[in-house]
C-alpha cells in the first residue's frame, strides 16, 4: 500500500506539473511538438560542439578526441589483460549460470551475509536493457546511411575492444561500492573514483573527477537513456498506427511517461525483475526476425560480408575517407555498447557476490551480445535491403536512401530497419513496434536506475532527491517524444560519450586493482594459480 500511494503521488505531481503548463496556453499547446524541437535544437547543437572537439591530424583529418579515449583504452586493456575478452569467456558462462554461487556468497567468517541485491544474470539483463536497445536499430541504420557498409566493420571492431574495458570498469564497481544500513548497494565510477583515487593518494581528483562523472551520467539519463529512446519508439508508434498531428507525439509521451513511472518507484529490485523477463524475450524476437531477414537473402552473405569489409578499408567516394567511416563505426558502437562510459559499472555493481572480479567477467558479455551479434544482424538487414541493385545489377547508389514508390527517399532511424524487415516479413512492422517499444521502454528503466545513483551521489540519499530526479527524468519522456531524431541524437551521443573522460582516467590508473581481483577469484574457483598467474591477472 505504501509502495502504491508513493508511485501514485509522484506520477499525480508530474501530471499536474505537464498540465499545468499546457492548460493556459491552449494555442500554443496545438503546437507543443513544434515548440519543444525549436528549444531541444540548438542546446544539442552547442553541447556536441563542446564534447567532440577534434584533434586535427592532418589538413583534411581530425578525430573526436573522445573516440581516441575510447579506442586507445580498448587496445591498452586488451593487451594489458592479455585477451581476457576471450579467453575468459567459457568461465563467464559458468559464471552467469551460478556455477560458482557457493563460493561467491559464502558469509564472511563473523556470519555477515554477502552484500547484493541482483544475481549475476539479473545484473547483466540490467545492463544490457540500457545498452541493447534503439541505438542496435536507429544507431545501425544512421551509421550505414552516414557511413556506407564499412562502417559495421568497425562497430565490430569496437565491440570486441569494449569487452575488455566493460570487464574493467564492472569489476572496479564492484570493488569500490558502497552498501546502505538498509542492504541497498551504491556503485559505479563516482564511487570508485572517490575511493579508488583514495588509495593511490590522489583524493581530491578523484572527488572532482566523481562530480564529473555524476553530472554527465544524469545529463546522459535525460538523454540517450531517455529522450532518444522516447523519440524512436514513439516515431514508430505514430508511424505503424498511421498517427499524424502537432500534439500527438507529446501526447503518446506522457503516456510512456506514466508507464515509466510505475516501474521505477520500485527501485533496482523491481527493474532486475522486469529486465530479466523482457531483455530475453525482446531479444528472441528480434533476433528471429533479423535472422528471417538474412536467411532470405542467404546467397548474398559473402558478398555482404566482403562489402562490409572491402568498404571499411577502401570507402565509396562522398564518405568522407577511410578515416570518416572508421570514426562513423566507433562512434555509433560506442553509443550502442557504452563500453568505458562507465553507466554499466552502476547495474553490475549491485550483484551478490564477494568477489569483483566474477561480475567483471560476466559483463564483458554485454559488447559481445550487444554490439558483435545484435548490431551486426541489424547491419545485414538494411545492406540486404538497401543493396540488392549492387548484388544483382552491380549498382551503387547512397546508402542514406531507399526506393519507396517510385522515387528515392531519405529514410533514417528505425524506419530504415523496419522498411528492411518489411521487404521479407510482411507487417512484421507491428511486430518491430512492439519490440521497439520494449527496447526503449527497458533502456529507459535501467538509465532512470544509473542516473539516480549520480543523483542521490551528488544530492545525497533523501526521498527528495529520489522524488525531484524522477519527476525531471519524466519530464524529459515527453521532450524526446516531441524532439526531432536528429536533434535527439546529437544530444545524446554527447552526453552519453561525455561521461568517458572521468572515468576512463580512473580505469587507466586502477587497472593493477583489477589485476589483483581477478588472480583472487580465479584462485577462489579453483583455477590452478600457475594459470592466474600466466594469464597476467586477467
Amino acid at each position: 500500500m505504501f509502495l502504491f500511494e508513493k508511485t501514485k503521488s509522484v506520477l499525480l505531481f508530474f501530471f499536474v506539473l505537464l498540465t499545468s503548463l499546457l492548460l493556459p496556453c491552449p494555442v500554443w499547446a496545438i503546437g507543443i511538438d513544434k515548440q519543444i524541437d525549436e528549444w531541444f535544437t540548438p542546446v544539442a547543437d552547442w553541447w556536441e560542439q563542446v564534447v567532440f572537439f577534434t584533434i586535427p591530424f592532418t589538413d583534411d583529418i581530425a578525430i573526436p578526441f573522445v573516440l581516441i579515449l575510447l579506442v586507445s583504452g580498448g587496445v591498452f586493456f586488451t593487451a594489458y589483460f592479455r585477451l581476457v575478452n576471450i579467453r575468459k569467456i567459457p568461465i563467464a558462462l559458468r559464471t552467469i549460470r551460478g556455477k560458482y554461487n557457493a563460493i561467491e556468497q559464502r558469509p564472511a567468517a563473523d556470519g555477515t551475509p554477502v552484500a547484493g541485491e541482483l544475481t549475476h544474470f539479473q545484473a547483466l539483463t540490467a545492463a544490457l536493457s540500457g545498452t541493447v536497445g534503439l541505438g542496435n536499430i536507429a544507431g545501425v541504420s544512421v551509421a550505414i546511411a552516414i557511413g556506407g557498409p564499412g562502417a559495421t566493420f568497425w562497430m565490430i571492431i569496437s565491440g570486441l575492444l569494449g569487452m575488455t574495458t566493460k570487464f574493467v570498469e564492472c569489476t572496479l564497481g564492484v570493488k569500490y561500492r558502497d552498501v546502505g544500513k538498509d542492504g541497498q548497494t551504491y556503485g559505479g565510477p563516482m564511487y570508485y573514483l572517490t575511493k579508488g583515487f583514495k588509495e593511490l593518494g590522489a583524493g581530491r581528483l578523484g572527488k572532482v573527477l566523481a562530480v564529473i562523472f555524476a553530472l554527465m551520467c544524469v545529463g546522459a539519463s535525460f538523454g540517450g537513456g531517455n529522450a532518444l529512446q522516447s523519440n524512436q519508439a514513439i516515431a514508430q508508434l505514430t508511424t505503424t498506427m498511421g498517427i499524424e498531428g502537432s500534439f500527438v507525439k507529446t501526447l503518446f509521451g506522457v503516456g510512456l511517461a506514466l508507464l515509466v513511472g510505475v516501474v521505477i518507484i520500485g527501485g533496482i529490485k523491481r527493474i532486475g525483475r522486469i529486465t530479466e523477463k523482457l531483455v530475453p524475450f525482446m531479444g528472441i524476437i528480434y533476433l528471429l526476425g533479423s535472422l528471417a531477414v538474412v536467411g532470405a537473402h542467404y546467397e548474398y552473405i559473402g558478398e555482404a560480408f566482403g562489402l562490409i569489409i572491402g568498404q571499411a578499408f577502401s570507402p565509396v567516394a562522398g564518405l568522407g575517407g577511410l578515416v570518416g567511416v572508421l570514426i562513423t563505426g566507433f562512434r555509433r558502437a560506442s553509443f550502442s555498447n557504452e563500453a568505458g562510459i562507465g553507466s554499466a559499472a552502476i547495474a553490475h555493481s549491485a550483484v551478490k557476490t564477494q568477489y569483483p572480479a566474477s561480475e567483471g567477467l560476466v559483463s564483458l558479455l554485454e559488447p559481445f551480445v550487444d554490439t558483435v551479434v545484435v548490431c551486426t544482424l541489424t547491419a545485414l538487414t538494411i545492406i540486404f535491403f538497401n543493396s540488392e541493385g549492387i548484388f544483382t545489377y552491380g549498382i551503387q547508389d547512397q546508402w542514406g536512401n531507399v526506393l519507396i514508390g517510385q522515387e528515392k527517399q531519405a529514410v533514417g532511424g528505425v524506419e530504415l530497419t523496419s522498411l528492411a524487415f518489411e521487404s521479407v516479413i510482411p507487417h512484421f512492422s507491428v511486430v518491430l513496434t512492439v519490440a521497439v517499444f520494449l527496447f526503449a521502454f527497458s533502456t529507459m528503466l535501467s538509465w532512470s536506475y544509473y542516473g539516480i545513483q549520480s543523483w542521490k551521489f551528488l544530492f545525497g540519499r533523501s526521498k527528495w532527491a529520489d522524488m525531484s530526479y524522477k519527476i525531471l527524468f519524466l519530464a524529459f519522456v515527453v521532450i524526446g517524444a516531441a524532439a526531432t531524431l536528429d536533434s535527439v541524437i546529437k544530444f545524446s551521443d554527447a552526453m552519453i560519450l561525455a561521461m568517458a573522460f572521468p572515468n576512463m582516467i580512473g580505469l587507466f590508473l586502477l587497472a593493477p586493482k583489477v589485476r589483483g581481483e581477478l588472480s583472487r577469484y580465479l584462485d577462489a574457483i579453483r583455477v590452478p594459480k600457475q594459470s592466474a598467474d600466466k594469464a597476467g591477472g586477467e
